[in-house]
């Protein structure tokens, strides 16, 4: 009886233990102008869209830092890592003269804790 139950009992706790969270959709996100940086060169507009509230402004300044190193590729996936998340997205850079927008467009946000947010709302690039 003893053994039986502490099989059942490790049985159930392997059966629970790796649970994995389902991606969660949303539709909803901030879309706007975080930063904007002035240079000799020229302006530069570092906007995001269907971004999380908690993690833009980051995001954006790692957006920058990114484009100042040229590794961003317009229209190719983007890759940005930050302390509670893993951002995947895309960029859409348009120049103007000496105004500079790049767009960053969230897809899915992997936070720290598990959670996986996809974004499924319409896209406007």
């Amino acid at each position: 009886m003893n053994k039986s139950f502490l099989i059942m009992l490790l049985l159930w706790q392997l059966g629970f233990s790796q649970e994995k969270l389902a991606p969660t959709i949303y539709k909803h996100g901030h879309n706007g102008m975080e930063l904007i940086m002035k240079s000799n060169s020229g302006t530069t507009i570092i906007s995001t869209f269907n971004s999380k509230m908690a993690i833009k402004d980051e995001v954006a300044e790692k957006v920058y830092d990114a484009f100042k190193k040229n590794e961003i590729v317009n229209g190719q996936p983007l890759t940005i890592i930050i302390n509670q998340a893993t951002i995947f997205g895309t960029c859409h850079i348009k120049k103007k003269g000496t105004l500079t927008a790049v767009n960053f467009y969230y897809e899915k946000v992997e936070w720290e804790s598990g959670l996986v947010e996809v974004y499924r709302g319409t896209i406007r690039h």
